[in-house]
């Protein structure tokens, strides 16, 4: 079988799929749904339990999940673990010659480009491609894709990327992808912080969620963490906010993606105030009530530094709030 045939622009092939947590489970969902053979494990026996009853096949060891895989996917916590996996764990020295490795895993530049030229050692091909969209978009197969690599690499991957995701950008070459994803997260969670404080001052003011809402999400204050993650009930209803705040994208991730970005700035030289602020914030909301929340939840403890709670939002007699 020639080897666009195997990572399929030609076809189904054969996936081992590494890590089907929250994010990695419904990816290799979508695999299956497109007509591709997953192989998966994972650490969790209820993460594998769920993904076999999603179609993929439990294997019993990571390094069983890939020995008859034309392209490996591996979605995991950090860039110790792809390392570790990768040559530790038996990935690379387990799979078939000229296998692809995709990496979807958030994780430092340097680390993914380690990952990359140990695959390439072993006679492998490599991608980093690392996803925005969360949850949500995992399950609904909308996610982003930002891959670092060759072209024949991305080529080759892309029908695979497609079947889990709505689009997928090529950023150049390994360790590209990552270093799309952290500064795109480092964007979002200074944005998210900026519209927290926003909302928190509006009430201070005596100006309603609405009001707010209509006003910004028309003018220049507009963009993704007003109007789709928008960090107060009501404006926005499929928003984690109308959910008590349970994650789309956990707080801990964005402290995650926020820390990799400062570090990058600080080895770079690069004098990024807001970013390193933000990743100080998250830090710390993560490490406590917003352990468990999403990333959007930083509003609440902006409000109680301020020493308030949400102010009432008024109802006027016409049912329209002030």
């Amino acid at each position: 079988m020639s080897a666009e045939a195997r990572d399929g622009s030609d076809g189904p092939v054969t996936v081992g799929f590494v890590g089907l947590g929250n994010m990695g489970g419904p990816m290799a969902a979508n695999l299956v749904g497109a007509g591709h053979r997953v192989t998966g494990f994972d650490l969790v026996p209820e993460a594998l339990a769920a993904a076999a009853g999603a179609g993929v096949e439990p294997a019993a060891s990571a390094a069983a999940a890939v020995a008859d895989a034309d392209v490996v996917i591996t979605m995991l916590p950090a860039g110790r673990h792809v390392l570790a996996l990768y040559e530790d764990g038996g990935l690379l020295a387990a799979a078939r010659p000229g296998t692809l490795f995709i990496d979807c895993s958030t994780i430092d530049v340097a680390d993914a480009r380690a990952a990359h030229e140990a695959a390439v050692r072993a006679g492998h091909h490599a991608l980093d491609a690392p996803v925005s969209g969360g949850v949500v978009g995992a399950e609904a197969g909308t996610l982003t894709f930002m891959a670092g690599g060759g072209a024949a690499e991305f080529a080759r991957a892309e029908p695979l990327l497609a079947a889990m995701g709505k689009k997928a950008v090529h950023c150049g070459a390994a360790g590209a992808g990552q270093a799309a994803k952290i500064c795109n997260n480092m964007i979002l969670g200074i944005s998210m912080i900026g519209v927290s404080e926003a909302f928190v001052l509006g009430e201070s003011l005596g100006l309603s969620h609405q009001a707010l809402y209509d006003v910004a999400s028309t003018a220049s204050g507009q963009c993704w963490a007003l109007s789709v993650n928008c960090p107060v009930p009501g404006p926005v209803p499929t928003s984690p906010a109308n959910r008590d705040y349970r994650p789309g994208f956990a707080a801990p991730l964005m402290a995650k993606d926020l820390g990799l970005a400062a570090n990058a700035a600080r080895a770079g030289g690069v004098q990024a105030e807001l970013g390193s602020r933000a990743a100080e914030l998250y830090a710390s909301f993560a490490e406590g009530e917003g352990a468990a929340e999403d990333f959007s939840g930083i509003v609440r403890a902006i409000r109680q530094r301020s020493g308030g709670t949400t102010a009432p939002q008024r109802t006027e007699q016409n049912g329209t709030t002030a």
